[in-house]
């Protein structure tokens, strides 16, 4: 409880607090709309969230962690559509609702939860600890946050993998892209988290070619190389 003297750290855990609250309501009540509108509410609910404490409560450093987690889940609808359209190796639920291209328009926004929550938490252990800890911590996390969602979205449903190796729910070629994203991801911004937004911008779009990259090679060494599938 030490660190939650700290107005932003205890700031970070009653906001999420709070936003798995509204989350929790808006998808597990009985509800007459999709599972797309759905999580677009709740999409929009957590990036409005975050800058507007930010801004009232004074912590700038989240406007930046924001901005740029925000410029990377806009631009992880590539991948997404990637996967979904051309190897076919990820569903999502037709259900009426906006989409962009193969995917729904909700995960414009939707990478931006994870990938906050891991910047944030990786720029505490690197201010808290020795650095040599922070990309154990914030691969260990990345993996227990991406691992979770791929456990346990598709029962919204949200998404789903399709005709390839599982362990469980979880695709098994998408498991070190998503780590290698998270990784990324926090070792980018802390390279550019001072940077003209330009600079950011251009860091976001190397990160998710990155990890499309990475995705692609995963799949292809493990589906066709190894499983000859």
């Amino acid at each position: 409880m030490k660190g939650l003297k700290d107005p932003s750290i205890r700031d970070f855990v009653y906001v999420h607090l709070l936003f798995a609250v509204v989350a929790a309501a808006v998808l597990l009540f009985p509800a007459t709309t999709g599972i797309s509108a759905r999580m677009l509410v709740v999409v929009i609910a957590y990036n409005v969230m975050i800058p507007l404490v930010a801004s009232q409560r004074g912590h700038t450093e989240w406007i930046r962690i924001w901005l740029f987690a925000l410029a990377l889940s806009i631009l992880q609808i590539w991948p997404d559509w990637y996967l979904s359209a051309e190897l076919g190796v990820l569903a999502f639920p037709d259900d009426g609702f906006l989409m962009i291209g193969t995917v729904p328009a909700y995960l414009a926004g939707l990478w931006a939860i994870p990938l906050f929550t891991i910047i944030y938490v990786g720029q505490f252990v690197q201010r808290r600890w020795a650095d040599k800890w922070v990309l154990v911590i914030v691969g260990a996390l990345t993996l227990a946050i991406f691992g979770s969602a791929e456990a346990t979205m598709w029962m919204l449903p949200s998404w789903s993998a399709v005709g390839v190796a599982m362990i469980g729910h979880v695709a098994v070629y998408i498991i070190v892209p998503e780590i290698v994203l998270g990784l990324s991801t926090y070792i980018t911004f802390d390279i550019v988290r001072e940077r003209p937004l330009w600079m950011i911008a251009i860091a976001a779009v190397l990160v998710m070619i990155l990890y499309l990259g990475c995705a692609v090679l995963s799949f292809f060494m493990i589906e066709r190389v190894l499983l000859g599938a």
